[in-house]
């Protein structure tokens, strides 16, 4: 572990995040135009964290989101419970007719040479009326939080969820905690929530509280204005491209101490090369690579968010804290759904090279 990222030793909560919870209507590999059922799976990418450092690695979490009293809203909250992530709700009243709504992301699995579809409705969100004053940061903070947690999605949603992030954030950083960031630049939602230069405006705001950025180079570009590398990568799973971005992006933001992603190159929908790489105060720290047999990509990106922090706050080295991001993220796509079905042995055992033999 870094000397330079000082994390609380103990808390209430391990981590809290703050974002959007959704649900995902998946029909598998049919197409929406030709879908005849769906799987629901509840998601978001900051609960996706908080999910998979509660389920899979036994840490106390927490979700401060929006939650409307509807039957949508209740499957929702079924599910955050069952995941073991403790919910802050700012509660809304359905009115029947047109919400407020808890969002709904559409999204396909596509198949060899046809790639995913993703579309959302968004109409009417709660999530996206949440504000500055809707939680009480005090009470929350005031009975301990290691490590606090957001993310670009949910800085899109509308002209007050970024000023929320940051609320959340300076009452974290005034209590202590650790506070990261996952860039998630969505061009559609950021389409709609005032363009390109609206995106970059806020998200440097939201950045200069934030110690620990998740986000690839092309995050980095769109999310925080940073020219390209001048270097192109030879590949996806090249990480110089990332690395030719770093000095650029703590010369703006000096006091950010970790900046970490993961790399992956796409041959077909289910087969994907995989890797990750983190810059840690000054030193990188590349994983291994691998080969994966996907079955849902959906959330490998947050599955290698939740297993890195896990080492970080655990005080494992940066060199093994990201070798459990990137096992995890691998796992995490083996399985449907956004959030992990994993163990931790079975994230251990597959960071030191463990394989696919049946375990007896």
């Amino acid at each position: 572990m870094s000397d330079s990222l000082i994390i609380p030793p103990n808390g209430a909560l391990d981590l809290l995040s703050l974002g959007a919870l959704v649900h995902r209507l998946d029909p598998g590999v049919i197409p929406f135009r030709k879908a005849a059922e769906c799987r629901i799976h509840v998601s978001g990418g900051e609960f996706n964290c908080a999910a998979n450092l509660a389920d899979c690695f036994g840490m106390a979490t927490g979700i401060a989101s929006a939650m409307v009293d509807y039957p949508v809203g209740d499957l929702i909250a079924e599910r955050v419970r069952a995941m073991g992530v403790k919910p802050f709700y700012k509660r809304f009243k359905h009115d029947g007719a047109t919400g407020p709504n808890m969002a709904t992301v559409y999204s396909d699995r596509g198949y060899g040479i046809r790639a995913p579809v993703v579309f959302y409705n968004r109409a009417n969100e709660a999530a996206a009326q949440l504000q500055p004053g809707d939680f009480d940061w005090n009470a929350i903070f005031g009975a301990g939080v290691r490590w606090f947690h957001s993310g670009g999605i949910f800085a899109a949603l509308s002209r007050t969820t970024p000023e929320l992030i940051v609320e959340g954030m300076r009452a974290a950083k005034a209590a202590g905690a650790v506070v990261s960031f996952d860039l998630n630049y969505r061009a559609k939602l950021w389409h709609i929530s005032g363009g390109h230069a609206r995106a970059v405006e806020l998200i440097r705001r939201i950045v200069e509280n934030v110690d620990v950025l998740v986000g690839n180079e092309e995050d980095l570009q769109m999310g925080l204005g940073i020219p390209g590398p001048e270097v192109a990568a030879k590949s996806k799973l090249d990480p110089s491209a990332f690395l030719g971005m770093i000095d650029r992006v703590v010369a703006r933001h000096p006091q950010i101490k970790i900046v970490a992603t993961t790399l992956r190159e796409v041959h077909s929908t289910h087969r994907h090369s995989w890797g990750a790489v983190a810059w840690v105060g000054g030193q990188t720290y590349i994983s291994p690579t691998c080969e994966l047999d996907v079955l849902d990509r959906v959330g490998g990106g947050d599955g290698f968010a939740a297993g890195f922090f896990y080492g970080l706050m655990t005080g494992e080295p940066p060199a093994e804290a990201i070798k459990l991001g990137w096992a995890h993220g691998a796992l995490l796509t083996t399985f449907p759904g956004d959030t992990t079905m994993a163990t931790l042995d079975q994230v251990r055992a597959f960071a030191k090279g463990g394989s696919a033999r049946i375990q007896r």
